[in-house]
Protein backbone atom coordinates (compact mmCIF):
# COMPACT_ATOMS: atom_id res chain seq x y z
CA UNK A 1 0.00 0.00 0.00
CA UNK A 2 2.91 2.34 0.77
CA UNK A 3 4.36 1.73 -2.69
CA UNK A 4 1.01 2.49 -4.35
CA UNK A 5 0.62 5.70 -2.30
CA UNK A 6 4.09 6.86 -3.29
CA UNK A 7 3.39 6.13 -6.96
CA UNK A 8 0.08 8.02 -6.83
CA UNK A 9 1.86 10.96 -5.18
CA UNK A 10 4.43 10.87 -7.97
CA UNK A 11 1.62 11.03 -10.57
CA UNK A 12 0.00 14.03 -8.89
CA UNK A 13 3.35 15.82 -8.76
CA UNK A 14 3.78 15.06 -12.46
CA UNK A 15 0.37 16.60 -13.18
CA UNK A 16 1.27 19.74 -11.23
CA UNK A 17 4.63 20.10 -13.01
CA UNK A 18 3.12 19.53 -16.47
CA UNK A 19 0.95 22.52 -17.53
CA UNK A 20 -0.38 20.59 -20.54
CA UNK A 21 -2.49 18.41 -18.21
CA UNK A 22 -4.18 21.48 -16.73
CA UNK A 23 -4.73 22.90 -20.21
CA UNK A 24 -6.34 19.67 -21.42
CA UNK A 25 -8.51 19.37 -18.32
CA UNK A 26 -9.76 22.96 -18.05
CA UNK A 27 -8.67 25.28 -20.88
CA UNK A 28 -9.62 22.92 -23.71
CA UNK A 29 -13.14 22.21 -22.35
CA UNK A 30 -13.72 25.93 -21.84
CA UNK A 31 -12.79 26.71 -25.45
CA UNK A 32 -14.93 23.84 -26.76
CA UNK A 33 -17.90 24.95 -24.64
CA UNK A 34 -17.63 28.49 -26.01
CA UNK A 35 -17.54 27.12 -29.56
CA UNK A 36 -20.55 24.87 -29.00
CA UNK A 37 -22.50 27.64 -27.28
CA UNK A 38 -21.78 30.58 -29.56
CA UNK A 39 -20.23 29.13 -32.72
CA UNK A 40 -22.59 26.21 -33.45
CA UNK A 41 -26.29 26.88 -33.91
CA UNK A 42 -28.64 24.33 -35.43
CA UNK A 43 -31.58 26.75 -35.36
CA UNK A 44 -32.24 28.81 -38.47
CA UNK A 45 -32.89 32.23 -36.97
CA UNK A 46 -31.95 34.47 -39.89
CA UNK A 47 -33.73 33.22 -42.99
CA UNK A 48 -33.77 35.63 -45.92
CA UNK A 49 -37.17 35.31 -47.56
CA UNK A 50 -38.49 37.01 -50.68
CA UNK A 51 -42.15 38.11 -50.76
CA UNK A 52 -44.13 39.03 -53.88
CA UNK A 53 -47.68 40.33 -53.47
CA UNK A 54 -49.78 40.03 -56.62
CA UNK A 55 -52.96 40.77 -54.64
CA UNK A 56 -53.39 44.47 -53.83
CA UNK A 57 -56.05 43.90 -51.16
CA UNK A 58 -55.23 45.71 -47.86
CA UNK A 59 -55.66 42.43 -45.99
CA UNK A 60 -52.70 41.01 -47.86
CA UNK A 61 -50.55 43.86 -46.52
CA UNK A 62 -51.30 42.65 -43.00
CA UNK A 63 -50.02 39.22 -44.06
CA UNK A 64 -46.83 40.87 -45.32
CA UNK A 65 -46.45 42.55 -41.91
CA UNK A 66 -46.82 39.14 -40.25
CA UNK A 67 -43.83 37.92 -42.25
CA UNK A 68 -41.83 41.06 -41.46
CA UNK A 69 -42.54 40.85 -37.72
CA UNK A 70 -41.32 37.27 -37.40
CA UNK A 71 -38.08 36.98 -35.41
CA UNK A 72 -36.67 34.19 -37.58
CA UNK A 73 -37.22 35.75 -41.01
CA UNK A 74 -35.75 38.74 -42.84
CA UNK A 75 -38.32 39.67 -45.45
CA UNK A 76 -37.59 41.42 -48.75
CA UNK A 77 -40.60 42.50 -50.83
CA UNK A 78 -40.21 42.27 -54.62
CA UNK A 79 -42.17 43.74 -57.48
CA UNK A 80 -40.27 41.81 -60.15
CA UNK A 81 -40.64 38.04 -59.98
CA UNK A 82 -37.59 37.43 -62.18
CA UNK A 83 -35.39 39.53 -59.88
CA UNK A 84 -36.57 37.47 -56.91
CA UNK A 85 -35.84 34.20 -58.75
CA UNK A 86 -32.39 35.52 -59.64
CA UNK A 87 -31.66 36.28 -55.97
CA UNK A 88 -32.63 32.70 -55.05
CA UNK A 89 -30.27 31.36 -57.72
CA UNK A 90 -27.46 33.60 -56.40
CA UNK A 91 -28.12 32.44 -52.79
CA UNK A 92 -29.17 35.91 -51.67
CA UNK A 93 -32.48 34.40 -50.60
CA UNK A 94 -33.22 31.04 -49.00
CA UNK A 95 -36.82 31.01 -50.15
CA UNK A 96 -39.73 33.02 -51.49
CA UNK A 97 -43.49 33.35 -51.01
CA UNK A 98 -45.79 34.48 -53.82
CA UNK A 99 -49.33 35.62 -53.00
CA UNK A 100 -51.43 35.26 -56.19
CA UNK A 101 -53.85 37.91 -57.39
CA UNK A 102 -56.99 35.90 -56.51
CA UNK A 103 -55.88 35.15 -52.93
CA UNK A 104 -58.40 37.26 -50.98
CA UNK A 105 -61.15 36.59 -53.55
CA UNK A 106 -60.71 32.86 -52.99
CA UNK A 107 -60.87 33.32 -49.23
CA UNK A 108 -64.03 35.43 -49.38
CA UNK A 109 -65.75 32.94 -51.66
CA UNK A 110 -64.81 30.06 -49.30
CA UNK A 111 -62.59 28.45 -51.91
CA UNK A 112 -59.09 27.09 -51.37
CA UNK A 113 -56.59 29.92 -51.64
CA UNK A 114 -53.26 29.00 -53.23
CA UNK A 115 -49.94 30.35 -51.95
CA UNK A 116 -46.67 29.49 -53.70
CA UNK A 117 -43.72 28.78 -51.37
CA UNK A 118 -40.35 28.36 -53.11
CA UNK A 119 -37.38 26.93 -51.22
CA UNK A 120 -33.74 26.34 -52.08
CA UNK A 121 -33.38 22.57 -51.94
CA UNK A 122 -29.58 22.69 -52.06
CA UNK A 123 -29.74 23.28 -48.29
CA UNK A 124 -32.20 20.65 -47.11
CA UNK A 125 -32.54 21.72 -43.49
CA UNK A 126 -32.98 25.38 -44.40
CA UNK A 127 -35.59 24.44 -47.01
CA UNK A 128 -37.59 22.63 -44.34
CA UNK A 129 -37.36 25.66 -42.08
CA UNK A 130 -38.58 27.97 -44.85
CA UNK A 131 -41.55 25.72 -45.59
CA UNK A 132 -42.49 25.35 -41.91
CA UNK A 133 -42.10 29.04 -41.05
CA UNK A 134 -44.06 30.23 -44.08
CA UNK A 135 -46.90 27.78 -43.47
CA UNK A 136 -47.04 28.64 -39.78
CA UNK A 137 -47.19 32.39 -40.42
CA UNK A 138 -49.97 31.99 -43.00
CA UNK A 139 -52.07 29.74 -40.74
CA UNK A 140 -51.59 32.11 -37.81
CA UNK A 141 -52.62 35.06 -39.97
CA UNK A 142 -55.77 33.23 -41.08
CA UNK A 143 -56.73 32.63 -37.47
CA UNK A 144 -56.06 36.28 -36.64
CA UNK A 145 -58.34 37.37 -39.51
CA UNK A 146 -61.12 35.15 -38.09
CA UNK A 147 -61.56 32.91 -41.07
CA UNK A 148 -63.40 29.65 -40.53
CA UNK A 149 -61.52 26.56 -39.38
CA UNK A 150 -62.18 24.91 -42.74
CA UNK A 151 -60.08 27.60 -44.37
CA UNK A 152 -57.31 27.28 -41.82
CA UNK A 153 -57.25 23.52 -41.59
CA UNK A 154 -59.68 20.67 -41.15
CA UNK A 155 -57.85 19.86 -37.89
CA UNK A 156 -56.90 22.45 -35.30
CA UNK A 157 -53.96 20.92 -33.41
CA UNK A 158 -52.99 22.06 -29.92
CA UNK A 159 -49.18 22.08 -29.77
CA UNK A 160 -47.38 21.16 -26.56
CA UNK A 161 -43.57 21.00 -26.55
CA UNK A 162 -42.03 18.99 -23.74
CA UNK A 163 -38.51 19.16 -22.29
CA UNK A 164 -37.31 21.96 -24.58
CA UNK A 165 -40.22 24.36 -24.94
CA UNK A 166 -37.99 27.12 -26.37
CA UNK A 167 -36.76 24.77 -29.13
CA UNK A 168 -33.24 25.97 -28.42
CA UNK A 169 -30.72 23.54 -29.89
CA UNK A 170 -28.09 24.62 -27.35
CA UNK A 171 -30.13 22.91 -24.63
CA UNK A 172 -29.14 19.51 -26.01
CA UNK A 173 -25.95 20.35 -27.93
CA UNK A 174 -24.06 21.77 -24.94
CA UNK A 175 -24.87 18.90 -22.52
CA UNK A 176 -24.15 16.38 -25.28
CA UNK A 177 -20.86 18.12 -26.01
CA UNK A 178 -19.70 17.06 -22.55
CA UNK A 179 -19.24 13.61 -24.06
CA UNK A 180 -16.85 15.11 -26.62
CA UNK A 181 -14.88 17.18 -24.12
CA UNK A 182 -14.74 14.41 -21.52
CA UNK A 183 -13.59 11.97 -24.20
CA UNK A 184 -10.73 14.28 -25.14
CA UNK A 185 -9.86 14.86 -21.48
CA UNK A 186 -9.99 11.17 -20.53
CA UNK A 187 -8.25 9.84 -23.62
CA UNK A 188 -5.70 12.62 -24.17
CA UNK A 189 -4.64 12.82 -20.54
CA UNK A 190 -3.91 9.11 -20.29
CA UNK A 191 -2.72 8.54 -23.86
CA UNK A 192 0.51 10.37 -23.08
CA UNK A 193 1.38 9.09 -19.63
CA UNK A 194 2.99 5.73 -20.45
CA UNK A 195 4.51 6.99 -23.71
CA UNK A 196 6.00 9.89 -21.75
CA UNK A 197 7.57 7.44 -19.28
CA UNK A 198 9.31 5.66 -22.17
CA UNK A 199 10.42 8.86 -23.91
CA UNK A 200 11.85 10.44 -20.76
CA UNK A 201 13.55 7.24 -19.63
CA UNK A 202 11.66 7.03 -16.33
CA UNK A 203 10.12 3.67 -17.25
CA UNK A 204 13.46 1.98 -16.60
CA UNK A 205 13.49 3.50 -13.11
CA UNK A 206 10.00 2.16 -12.47
CA UNK A 207 11.05 -1.28 -13.71
CA UNK A 208 13.80 -1.35 -11.09
CA UNK A 209 11.31 -0.86 -8.23
CA UNK A 210 8.97 -3.34 -6.58
CA UNK A 211 5.98 -1.71 -8.31
CA UNK A 212 3.60 -4.39 -9.60
CA UNK A 213 1.52 -4.13 -12.73
CA UNK A 214 -1.67 -3.77 -10.66
CA UNK A 215 -0.18 -0.89 -8.69
CA UNK A 216 1.08 0.69 -11.91
CA UNK A 217 -2.36 0.58 -13.54
CA UNK A 218 -4.21 1.71 -10.38
CA UNK A 219 -1.80 4.62 -9.91
CA UNK A 220 -2.29 5.82 -13.47
CA UNK A 221 -6.07 5.45 -13.23
CA UNK A 222 -6.48 7.14 -9.84
CA UNK A 223 -4.48 10.31 -10.45
CA UNK A 224 -6.02 11.12 -13.81
CA UNK A 225 -9.48 10.05 -12.66
CA UNK A 226 -9.37 12.78 -10.01
CA UNK A 227 -8.26 15.35 -12.59
CA UNK A 228 -10.91 14.19 -15.07
CA UNK A 229 -13.71 14.41 -12.50
CA UNK A 230 -12.62 17.93 -11.61
CA UNK A 231 -12.88 18.72 -15.32
CA UNK A 232 -16.39 17.18 -15.46
CA UNK A 233 -17.57 19.22 -12.48
CA UNK A 234 -16.08 22.34 -14.05
CA UNK A 235 -17.92 21.68 -17.33
CA UNK A 236 -21.25 21.08 -15.61
CA UNK A 237 -20.74 24.31 -13.67
CA UNK A 238 -20.19 26.17 -16.95
CA UNK A 239 -23.33 24.68 -18.51
CA UNK A 240 -25.65 25.36 -15.57
CA UNK A 241 -24.25 28.65 -14.27
CA UNK A 242 -22.44 30.44 -17.09
CA UNK A 243 -24.61 29.32 -20.03
CA UNK A 244 -27.93 28.91 -18.10
CA UNK A 245 -28.71 25.45 -19.52
CA UNK A 246 -31.70 24.01 -17.59
CA UNK A 247 -30.87 20.97 -15.46
CA UNK A 248 -33.65 18.63 -14.28
CA UNK A 249 -31.72 15.53 -13.25
CA UNK A 250 -29.56 14.38 -10.37
CA UNK A 251 -26.03 15.61 -9.78
CA UNK A 252 -25.24 12.37 -7.97
CA UNK A 253 -26.34 10.34 -11.00
CA UNK A 254 -24.21 12.48 -13.33
CA UNK A 255 -21.27 11.97 -11.00
CA UNK A 256 -21.69 8.18 -10.97
CA UNK A 257 -22.32 7.66 -14.69
CA UNK A 258 -19.76 10.34 -15.57
CA UNK A 259 -17.19 8.46 -13.48
CA UNK A 260 -17.96 5.27 -15.40
CA UNK A 261 -17.68 7.06 -18.74
CA UNK A 262 -14.42 8.75 -17.71
CA UNK A 263 -12.90 5.42 -16.64
CA UNK A 264 -13.91 3.95 -20.00
CA UNK A 265 -12.24 6.80 -21.89
CA UNK A 266 -9.17 6.52 -19.68
CA UNK A 267 -9.04 2.83 -20.57
CA UNK A 268 -8.89 3.76 -24.25
CA UNK A 269 -6.15 6.31 -23.58
CA UNK A 270 -4.05 3.96 -21.46
CA UNK A 271 -4.40 1.21 -24.04
CA UNK A 272 -3.17 3.58 -26.75
CA UNK A 273 -0.36 4.77 -24.49
CA UNK A 274 0.88 1.26 -23.74
CA UNK A 275 0.85 0.27 -27.41
CA UNK A 276 2.57 3.39 -28.79
CA UNK A 277 5.72 4.58 -27.04
CA UNK A 278 5.82 7.89 -28.95
CA UNK A 279 3.83 10.79 -27.46
CA UNK A 280 3.11 12.43 -30.81
CA UNK A 281 1.79 9.23 -32.35
CA UNK A 282 -0.21 8.42 -29.23
CA UNK A 283 -1.81 11.89 -29.24
CA UNK A 284 -2.78 11.60 -32.91
CA UNK A 285 -4.32 8.17 -32.43
CA UNK A 286 -6.17 9.32 -29.32
CA UNK A 287 -7.62 12.32 -31.17
CA UNK A 288 -8.74 10.03 -33.97
CA UNK A 289 -10.34 7.59 -31.54
CA UNK A 290 -11.76 10.18 -29.17
CA UNK A 291 -12.86 13.29 -31.05
CA UNK A 292 -14.19 12.05 -34.40
CA UNK A 293 -16.38 9.19 -33.08
CA UNK A 294 -17.71 11.41 -30.29
CA UNK A 295 -18.65 14.16 -32.73
CA UNK A 296 -19.90 12.18 -35.73
CA UNK A 297 -21.17 8.82 -34.44
CA UNK A 298 -22.41 9.51 -30.91
CA UNK A 299 -25.82 10.85 -31.94
CA UNK A 300 -24.91 14.38 -30.84
CA UNK A 301 -25.07 15.95 -34.31
CA UNK A 302 -26.62 13.23 -36.44
CA UNK A 303 -29.38 10.77 -35.41
CA UNK A 304 -28.07 7.22 -35.13
CA UNK A 305 -31.36 5.84 -36.48
CA UNK A 306 -30.74 7.58 -39.83
CA UNK A 307 -27.25 6.10 -40.28
CA UNK A 308 -26.54 3.08 -42.52
CA UNK A 309 -26.64 -0.30 -40.79
CA UNK A 310 -22.84 -0.65 -40.64
CA UNK A 311 -22.38 2.61 -38.74
CA UNK A 312 -25.34 1.89 -36.46
CA UNK A 313 -23.64 -1.34 -35.41
CA UNK A 314 -20.32 0.47 -35.09
CA UNK A 315 -21.77 2.95 -32.60
CA UNK A 316 -22.57 0.03 -30.28
CA UNK A 317 -18.91 -0.14 -29.23
CA UNK A 318 -18.51 3.62 -28.75
CA UNK A 319 -18.91 4.79 -25.13
CA UNK A 320 -19.79 8.31 -26.31
CA UNK A 321 -23.09 7.05 -27.73
CA UNK A 322 -24.32 5.95 -24.31
CA UNK A 323 -23.10 9.00 -22.43
CA UNK A 324 -24.72 11.41 -24.92
CA UNK A 325 -28.04 9.58 -24.55
CA UNK A 326 -27.75 9.67 -20.75
CA UNK A 327 -26.63 13.26 -20.24
CA UNK A 328 -29.10 14.83 -22.69
CA UNK A 329 -31.91 13.01 -20.92
CA UNK A 330 -30.51 14.03 -17.53
CA UNK A 331 -30.42 17.72 -18.44
CA UNK A 332 -33.69 18.01 -20.38
CA UNK A 333 -36.01 15.36 -18.93
CA UNK A 334 -34.49 14.39 -15.58
CA UNK A 335 -33.43 11.00 -14.26
CA UNK A 336 -35.28 8.27 -16.20
CA UNK A 337 -34.67 4.81 -14.77
CA UNK A 338 -34.51 2.64 -17.89
CA UNK A 339 -32.31 5.16 -19.78
CA UNK A 340 -29.86 5.26 -16.88
CA UNK A 341 -29.87 1.46 -16.55
CA UNK A 342 -29.33 0.67 -20.24
CA UNK A 343 -26.55 3.20 -20.76
CA UNK A 344 -24.85 2.29 -17.47
CA UNK A 345 -24.93 -1.42 -18.35
CA UNK A 346 -23.24 -0.88 -21.71
CA UNK A 347 -20.66 1.52 -20.25
CA UNK A 348 -19.87 -0.98 -17.49
CA UNK A 349 -19.20 -3.72 -20.04
CA UNK A 350 -16.95 -1.48 -22.12
CA UNK A 351 -15.11 -0.25 -19.03
CA UNK A 352 -14.42 -3.80 -17.79
CA UNK A 353 -13.20 -4.97 -21.20
CA UNK A 354 -10.88 -1.98 -21.64
CA UNK A 355 -9.54 -2.24 -18.09
CA UNK A 356 -8.73 -5.91 -18.67
CA UNK A 357 -6.92 -5.09 -21.93
CA UNK A 358 -4.94 -2.31 -20.25
CA UNK A 359 -3.99 -4.63 -17.40
CA UNK A 360 -2.81 -7.45 -19.68
CA UNK A 361 -1.04 -5.19 -22.18
CA UNK A 362 0.70 -3.12 -19.52
CA UNK A 363 2.11 -6.27 -17.93
CA UNK A 364 3.59 -7.36 -21.23
CA UNK A 365 5.09 -3.93 -21.88
CA UNK A 366 6.60 -3.70 -18.40
CA UNK A 367 8.35 -7.04 -18.88
CA UNK A 368 9.89 -5.71 -22.05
Amino acid sequence: MRILSAFIKKEFLQIIRDPSSIMIAFILPTLLSLIYMYGINMDSVNIRLGLKLDDANPQVMTLAKSFSNNNYIRTHIYDDKDAMYNDIVNSKLQGAVIIPGDFTASLHSRRTAQVLVITDGSETNTANYVQSYASGIIYQWLETMHYSKQQVNLINPQLRIWYNAELDSHYFILPGSLAVTLSLVGILLTALVVAREWERGTMEALLSTRLTRLQFVLGKYFAYYVLGMCSLCFNIFLCVTAFAIPFRGSYLMIFLVGSLFLLTCMGIGLLVSTIFKNQFLASQVSLLMGFLPALLLSGLMFPISSMPAFFRYLTAVLPQRYFVSFIESEFLAGTIGHIVFINTAYLSCLCLVLSFLVYKNTWARLEK
